[in-house]
């Protein structure tokens, strides 16, 4: 059947240009098949390019829309496993144009948008994971496989977790999996290379469903649901999730696995370790504590974060805030996990059936199932819109008129009546489910602050750091403190919030509030710490064991220096063998140090220029003991390094010795295979392609999220030609590009390069070569010509920044520091430090001068300040009262208020001198 026969209403163009011309771009679409398309691409520029791009092919699948999904299907059928990932980007496009244009037409259903999205999931995971198993399997190595394994993916199955268990997902939703693998299949003897493979091969299907091409992505995958994701492998065998659930199963994972289900790989082996977790999640006899539980999983949920505040629509939240989605599948969830234990026809897993079944055995009023049903898909409807204008993961509400009037052209309606229906509808969801929950009954404290009324508080007793009596008992006697303490802050309410965002990712709290409650001062830099930086307390709350180390005594002690640093973490390393523990091992040892460079410039223990410099330390320290154990493993199958070795070149930030928290490291590879042509090892490879893999492993070693999160991200493109050039330059090619085709801005950028890490010898050579090439002075006005170009290229590019920018805009950092390497080139003396290279600036006026440096000085204050207690760009109303005073400490400022005006006079002084200096850029022939 047609698409055209079955519509029963049309969204609007919110641009009507748009619509004509995806209309144009259809010219055999006709009637209200044109209309739809009109309507579409003129109201979402997403499905805009889908359309354009797909124009031919729609054109027959509209035609019959059933068989144009089953084509889809049969096509990847037929392709290769090793171009599988090109295949399945196509088939996405083509699966999410399709079920946009079936859902805003009318033609689909909710539940028949949701099902069909998930089919195509699971088929995406199975053809991605059949390919990866492939590989290993034709490599040899999956102990005992053959072709015929690669069906049942050699005893590893994905499970398909929340809305993709339930047959749920939502327009552009990332799908959850927990991959696990049958170890009864292999011998003993081969456990540990059947594990290595396997998770290699759940790897490499995440990276084929993940991977971002100019064809688009499959689907985000998250693999964090599976037991305990920090510590355990990505694919994990059977036996040891049973025991983990067994023995350390929280409710939150018995709600998860209602929904989860076999989706790929070897489903009779899915569905036989489902079964043995049935006691785990359908508990037959509940007692009170079970109950409170799921009471406790509701209250955690409904207000995250400020979403459980009054209904107002600009950007409110349609999965997580009040009256949402969530607050259906919870409501829902919790009523299976206490009642699915007596009777298995309970345990289903959509929210729709889910809910109906739940009425049939009166368990919920049947008016109650009703309403939510209907308010659920109409939800999920708005959801899918909101999410189709740009394939965005997102389920906030427009901020702004021309949003909400673009929400409601996809939806057919009109604004006014989409913003009633909306708050009829979020409302009667939360009265609904409100009424069925009752509120925490604490008895109320007499002699404490107004605070302990306050619903936050009443929550705590819900979080996993408090699921122990023992943890309870310890904590009722801190509480009176905690809260005396919070009271205290400059604004209360923003402290106890930031504090009770510490308190619920606490996963456990017997040993801490022990610590607390034997050292009570670490209550106020516990208070100090959350009020100012959500990072540090992010870190904290998951690393709570940092505290050992602020009571051993060293915690405070003055900065131990680059040198003491590389050689604590080469002396670690050198303890541990294993590789990838090797990496995990300095992500945390690295988490360590950073928390506490952050923590001494909080307590103001280290100025900006310390604090900057220790955290420059730690990158290069890093860097230098790490690089070693990556060029050990990667020589355990190339061979050693052909030659004299290679060297990290810091660029920028890094070569000039100062970071702030949330720096990228820009570095370059430079080798020298003095002559070797090939490395000797098991697989030799030529010098070239030995050390431009050898760049990428270091790449890996330092950015892959692992266990332990990732250290730095790491930046190349300030190697010669860019990211055209090899990710790793010979010696001979650096200094040949160097002097013959290197670009006046590359030797500026080269004036604060400095070698991190590798052999010495080699490093002498770089350092020698550099001295040498810009040794030289060069005339000012040739230099400071192109910096004035360079300048206008960046605000070009870039823009001026906003006014709390620190690096971006006219007497900033960035502008500075472009000053700053002319000075260095003019002067014939490439010093690393700005500071020091403005002070060669003789061709500026020492009052100019002046400027420059104090408005360095200023601007990086508040950039250290800023880049560690957001990840935002800096606003005052959103900082709150710790972050603002934080930082009107570091600047030296009364109030944020003076802080604006003086850093605007700042950087304007600074900007003036500059602009007296450099050429118009009109002005250049």
């Amino acid at each position: 059947m047609t698409l055209e026969s079955r519509i029963t209403r049309l969204p609007r163009p919110f641009e009507p240009d748009r619509g004509q011309e995806a209309r144009a771009a259809c010219g055999w679409a006709t009637g209200e098949v044109a209309d739809l398309i009109d309507g579409v691409g003129g109201s979402s520029p997403y499905l805009k390019g889908l359309i354009e791009k797909e124009s031919d092919w729609l054109e027959q699948a509209l035609d019959d829309v059933d068989g144009g999904f089953a084509q889809v299907r049969a096509n990847l059928e037929a392709v290769p496993f090793d171009q599988i990932g090109p295949a399945l980007r196509q088939a996405k496009r083509r699966v999410a144009l399709l079920i946009a244009l079936c859902d805003l037409s009318g033609v689909w259903e909710l539940e028949q948008v949701t099902g069909t999205l998930t089919d195509f999931a699971d088929h995406a995971v199975q053809m991605a994971l059949r390919a990866a198993i492939a590989h290993e399997i034709k490599r040899g190595k999956l102990p005992g496989a053959s072709e015929d394994d690669i069906e049942t993916a050699g005893g590893m199955v994905a499970l398909a977790m929340g809305k993709m268990g339930a047959g749920e997902l939502n327009y552009s939703s990332d799908i959850d999996l927990i991959c696990l693998f049958d170890e009864t299949r292999y011998d003993p003897d081969d456990y540990h290379d059947a594990r290595a493979s396997l998770v290699r091969a759940t790897r490499t299907m995440a990276q084929t469903l993940n991977d971002l091409t100019g064809e688009g992505y499959v689907f985000r995958t998250d693999l964090r649901l599976r037991p305990d994701p920090s510590v355990t492998p990505v694919c994990m065998a059977m036996e040891a999730a049973e025991r983990y659930y067994e023995s350390l199963g929280r409710t939150w994972e018995r709600a998860a696995y209602i929904k989860a289900r076999p989706s790929a790989g070897d489903l009779q082996a899915g569905a036989r370790f489902l079964e043995t977790l049935k006691p785990f999640v359908w508990r037959k006899h509940l007692d009170f504590a079970a109950i409170q539980d799921a009471h406790d999983m509701r209250l955690r949920i409904r207000e995250h974060k400020g979403l459980g505040g009054p209904i107002t629509l600009p950007g409110h939240n349609m999965k997580l805030g009040r009256g949402g989605i969530r607050e259906i599948e919870f409501f829902t969830q919790t009523r299976q996990l206490i009642a699915g234990g007596r009777d298995p026809d309970l345990r289903l897993r959509g929210t729709v059936p889910g809910l109906r079944m739940l009425a049939e055995k009166g368990w919920v009023p049947q008016e109650a199932a009703e309403v939510l049903t209907r308010h659920y898909r109409y939800h999920r409807e708005v959801e899918h819109r909101v999410q189709m204008v740009n394939d965005a993961q997102t389920h906030d509400l427009p901020q702004n008129p021309e949003g909400f009037e673009r929400l409601a052209c996809l939806m057919g309606v009109d604004v006014a009546e989409l913003k009633a229906d909306l708050t009829a509808r979020l409302t009667e969801v939360h009265d609904v489910t409100e009424s069925f929950f009752a509120p925490d009954g604490g008895a109320s404290d007499q002699d404490l602050p107004d605070l302990a009324q306050n619903e936050i508080v009443t929550r705590w007793p819900t979080y996993p750091a408090l699921r122990s009596e023992r943890a309870v008992e310890i904590f009722r006697r801190l509480r009176p403190e905690i809260l005396r303490r919070l009271a205290q802050a400059a604004k209360p309410d923003e402290a106890l919030v930031a504090f009770d965002g510490f308190l619920a990712g606490l996963p456990a709290g017997v040993q801490l509030f022990s610590l607390f409650e034997a050292n009570p001062q670490l209550i106020d830099l516990l208070i100090d710490i959350v009020s100012t930086s959500p990072d540090l307390a992010r870190y904290l709350s998951r690393n709570s064991s940092v505290f050992d180390a602020v009571i051993g005594g060293d915690f405070f002690s003055p900065w131990p220096g680059r040198d003491a640093l590389r050689l604590e973490l080469a002396t670690r390393l050198a303890e541990e063998g294993d590789y990838e523990r090797r990496l995990d091992l300095t992500r945390r040892w690295g988490k360590e140090w950073h928390f506490r460079v952050g923590v001494h410039l909080l307590r103001g223990l280290m100025d900006p220029e310390e604090a900057g410099q220790a955290y420059g330390h730690l990158a290069e320290a890093t860097l230098s003991a790490l690089f070693p154990v990556v060029q050990e493993e990667f020589a355990r199958k190339h061979g050693a390094a052909p030659g004299r070795g290679a060297v990290v070149l810091g660029m920028g930030s890094l070569g000039s010795g100062r970071l702030h928290a949330r720096s990228d490291l820009d570095v370059i590879v430079i080798y020298d295979p003095d002559g070797v042509e090939n490395s000797e090892g098991r697989r030799p490879l030529p010098s070239r392609t030995y050390y431009a893999r050898l760049a990428q492993a270091l790449i890996t070693a330092m950015t892959a999220p692992m266990a332990e999160g990732k250290l730095y991200e790491v930046d190349m493109r300030l190697r010669p030609s860019g990211n055209q050039g090899p990710v790793a330059t010979s010696l001979t090619a650096f200094t040949e590009y160097q002097r013959t085709e290197a670009w006046v801005w590359e030797h500026l950028a080269l004036t604060r390069a400095r070698v991190v890490a590798g052999p010495p010898a080699l490093a002498a050579d770089v350092e020698s070569f550099r001295a040498e090439l810009l040794g030289t002075p060069r005339e000012a006005g040739t230099i400071l010509g192109e910096v004035a170009t360079m300048r206008a290229r960046i605000a070009a590019a870039k823009g001026q920044g906003g006014p709390w920018e620190a690096k971006l805009g006219p007497g900033k950092m960035q502008d500075i520091e472009l000053i700053a390497q002319a000075a260095s080139l003019i002067a014939g003396k490439p010093v690393r430090q700005v500071p020091r290279a403005i002070a060669q600036a003789d061709w500026m006026p020492p009052e100019g001068r002046e400027a420059l440096r104090r408005a360095y000085a200023m601007s990086w204050a508040l950039q250290i300040g800023a880049r560690l207690v957001s990840d935002e760009a800096l606003d005052p109303e959103t900082l709150g009262a710790g972050g603002c005073a934080f930082l009107t400490r570091l600047t030296g400022m009364p109030d944020m208020e003076s802080l604006r005006a003086e850093f605007e006079a700042t950087v304007q002084a600074a900007a003036t001198q500059i602009a007296a200096i450099l050429p118009k850029v009109e002005d250049k022939a």
